[in-house]
């Protein structure tokens, strides 16, 4: 008779800790970050922002600072046109004021091309050796990736390349 409790409390216990067990697991992969894949479509803003800013993420070794992060949209429509000359016009302006040791300028978008076009355009008034200890992330394709780094370079950033 006197085993009957003492066997109640370890079944008790056992079954206690093999559901914190449990719960340690589920919390754990929750925590870890679902990987999000490269939107098919062009036009899905939301998607494509949540994919670049993963990107980017992967890329922040030696960041101390939040990145500048800009989004090149694709397409040639009347509103698209006007919001990457807007995106053209804040990072002309933040290359020519310059950044910081310790940050990252990244950029990406659906349409390497422009997004490579973007960044070769603002770093045309870079000042030689502005950007020692800066970080410039492009992500885009290998085949723009050369043209990019030609025109960072002489800014002295340490040059990044994610493909797309």
């Amino acid at each position: 008779m006197r085993k009957i409790p003492v066997l109640i409390a370890f079944a008790l216990a056992a079954t206690l800790a093999l559901s914190a067990c449990n719960n340690a697991q589920q919390t754990d992969q929750a925590a870890q970050p679902q990987e999000v894949s490269k939107p098919s479509s062009p036009t899905d803003m939301k998607g494509w922002k949540t994919y670049l800013s993963q990107v980017v993420q992967a890329h922040m070794q030696g960041i101390s600072n939040t990145p500048y992060m800009y989004f090149i949209p694709a397409g040639d429509d009347p509103d698209t046109v006007a919001a990457r000359g807007r995106t053209q016009d804040t990072l002309n302006g933040v290359v020519a004021t310059t950044v910081l040791p310790g940050n990252m300028i990244a950029a990406g978008g659906p349409d390497s091309g422009k997004t490579a076009d973007a960044l070769v355009t603002a770093f045309k008034n870079a000042q030689p050796g502005s950007f020692k200890g800066v970080v410039v992330l492009f992500v885009g394709n290998a085949t723009d990736k050369d043209r990019v780094q030609q025109a960072v370079a002489p800014s002295g950033a340490e040059f990044r390349f994610a493909q797309m």
